[in-house]
């Protein structure tokens, strides 16, 4: 039997049936290694392509003054952003744009010229005023530009605690000074996010699966700091910069039973909202964050401890000389130059160094430091004020015999700030007793909840040492260096300050820089208030009747701002004159 032929037809029916086998087999073998080998990697793939989420921004918490009025809040705003390969003329839609967003018009076109996908182009705008701009587009039948809803921070006061309540980055809303940064983690809440599938022109899946996740809004802030006298205190302040030409001036008010900042303020303070074009330098809040040597201020502490320890009374009289030379340094007080009999009463009143450097050498270095070391001197009052420092007070083995004592007893060898030698002062008006002082009154929590700040306190002195004390303060502005700090209607006490300047730079004190002080209670006898006030190198002078008189001395340049503050939160405060 022959062998069959394979004609042509047959060969090519073959050929095409094991091209087909094969294919198949191929098609099999890509099926399988799709849905079974390589099915994670091409359901995340087809996930990316289907699946879309964005972000939901939390609500920045509110900061609000004491009264409950907001200082810091976020309000809908809304970015204005472009396709520019969407549009075909970018002049054109530039023109229109340029005006309604209070940008320059070529800048714009630059934007909106190329290839380029995405192109800002007004960050944070009002709401109300995006959505008129967004119906112009339609009307024109403009494509390419876009409307992206953003939250905007915004600083209702403008330059009410500037340097205190801070601010933050504009397109983030990561705090950078202030309050904002501190408080950052608290205000900034959690984000949430939505996920959805949507199609490849960006069109909700109906039946594709959907998620979110709420945001939690960050926690509400209320501050200590009161709208009147805070504001009192910023004028005063300006007023007085002005006057003497200082380079600033800062000040703080304290609630002596509480330890509430009340108010803190720096001049020149600048505007929230726009901070264009000010000086870093101004951002620093200077009643926590610039050291200097109190002097006489500081003398209410040797005294008050010396007092305490029993080594003087008011009434203890000592043989003054007109200069007093321990080791080649020699000490004087201003305006007098003769021998005389003064008793503690007088030294405190007339602020005589001789005076307070002899009660200090009774006292003791050991003691002296003690009582610096125990009211707070050289570390921070607390962590909940933004930018605090420490300060510095030497450790008492480091004292020398001779002149350490002495100079540290009128106010010099000590770095303080002026919320420490505040805090001093409130111990003597709060009968001896120590209290934290502290900007933030509660935080408010979303769910309601609230915490409120609790001060660490701490005694110093006996409440006899206190009202001592406050008595002598009297006597500083009823007839002493003090009377400018008057107030009418009330009576008040305090101490005035005048110190060289120290100049790092130059590694040594300023022949004409000063820094001149003020820090007072009132009122005196029932201390509702601690009021302290520095300007940092007044110069020049006022005419007061028929002289001139010196404004780079605390008691002529800032105990006027004091009694300004005093007098006015008097009033705030619903305290009656008498």
């Amino acid at each position: 039997m022959a062998d069959p032929q394979w004609r042509v037809p047959d060969v090519r029916v073959a050929l095409v049936g094991v091209a087909i086998v094969f294919a198949w087999l191929w098609v099999g073998v890509s099926l399988y290694r799709v849905q079974v080998v390589e099915s994670g990697v091409w359901t995340e793939y087809g996930a990316e392509q289907r699946v879309r989420s964005r972000e939901i921004p939390a609500p920045r918490g509110t900061i609000y003054d004491r009264s409950g009025q907001a200082i810091a809040m976020s309000v809908a705003a809304t970015d204005v952003v472009a396709n520019p390969s969407e549009i075909s003329d970018p002049g054109s839609v530039a023109q229109v744009l340029a005006p309604l967003l209070g940008v320059d018009q070529s800048t714009l076109e630059a934007k909106l010229s190329g290839d380029a996908r995405y192109a800002m182009l007004a960050r944070r705008i009002d709401r109300v005023d995006a959505l008129e701009i967004e119906k112009l587009m339609d009307e024109l039948d403009i494509r390419g530009v876009y409307f992206r809803d953003q939250p905007a921070r915004i600083y209702p006061s403008q330059n009410f605690a500037s340097q205190v309540v801070g601010f933050v980055q504009a397109d983030t809303l990561v705090g950078l000074e202030g309050l904002e940064r501190l408080y950052n983690e608290e205000l900034a809440g959690t984000p949430g996010y939505q996920t959805d599938e949507r199609d490849p022109y960006g069109n909700p899946i109906l039946q594709g699966d959907s998620e979110i996740v709420p945001a939690i809004p960050g926690v509400d802030i209320r501050t200590t700091l009161d709208p009147g006298i805070q504001i009192a205190a910023q004028e005063a302040l300006a007023l007085a910069v002005e006057e003497s030409s200082a380079t600033a001036g800062w000040a703080v008010v304290l609630d002596v039973a509480t330890g509430d900042v009340l108010a803190m303020a720096t001049a020149p303070t600048f505007d929230l909202n726009d901070r264009t074009d000010v000086d870093r330098e101004t951002f620093r809040n200077r009643v926590v964050t610039d050291q200097f040597e109190p002097g006489s201020t500081l003398k209410v502490l040797t005294i008050a401890a010396a007092i305490e320890e029993g080594v003087v009374t008011p009434d203890t009289e000592f043989t003054l000389p007109a200069t007093l030379e321990i080791a080649r340094k020699e000490y004087s007080d201003v305006g007098r130059k003769d021998e005389r009999v003064m008793s503690v009463r007088d030294i405190v009143a007339k602020s005589s160094n001789v005076g307070t450097i002899t009660v200090q050498q009774l006292l003791g270095n050991e003691k002296h430091w003690e009582y610096l070391n125990k009211i707070g001197l050289g570390r921070r009052t607390t962590s909940h004020i933004p930018g605090e420092v420490s300060g510095l007070l030497h450790p008492v083995k480091d004292w020398c015999d001779s002149v350490c004592g002495p100079s540290t007893g009128i106010g010099y060898r000590v770095n303080v700030t002026l919320l420490q030698m505040a805090a001093v002062f409130a111990t003597i008006g709060n009968d001896g007793v120590w209290i934290e002082p502290h900007i933030i009154d509660e935080e408010i929590f979303p769910d309601g909840t609230r915490t409120t700040f609790q001060p660490i306190e701490r005694p110093v002195f006996s409440q006899e040492t206190a009202r001592t004390m406050r008595a002598l303060l009297a006597g500083v502005v009823e007839g002493g260096t003090g009377r400018r700090a008057a107030v009418e209607g009330y009576r008040v006490g305090g101490k005035t300050g005048t110190t060289q300047k120290y100049l790092e730079a130059e590694g040594g004190y300023s022949e004409t820089a000063v820094v001149a002080s003020f820090i007072g209670i009132a009122p005196i006898d029932n201390p509702r208030i601690v009021v302290a006030v520095v300007l940092d190198s007044p110069s020049g002078e006022r005419i007061e009747g028929d002289r001139a008189v010196n404004l780079s001395y605390g008691g002529v340049s800032a105990a006027p701002v004091f009694a300004a503050i005093v007098k006015a939160a008097m009033h705030g405060l619903g305290v009656p004159p008498g």
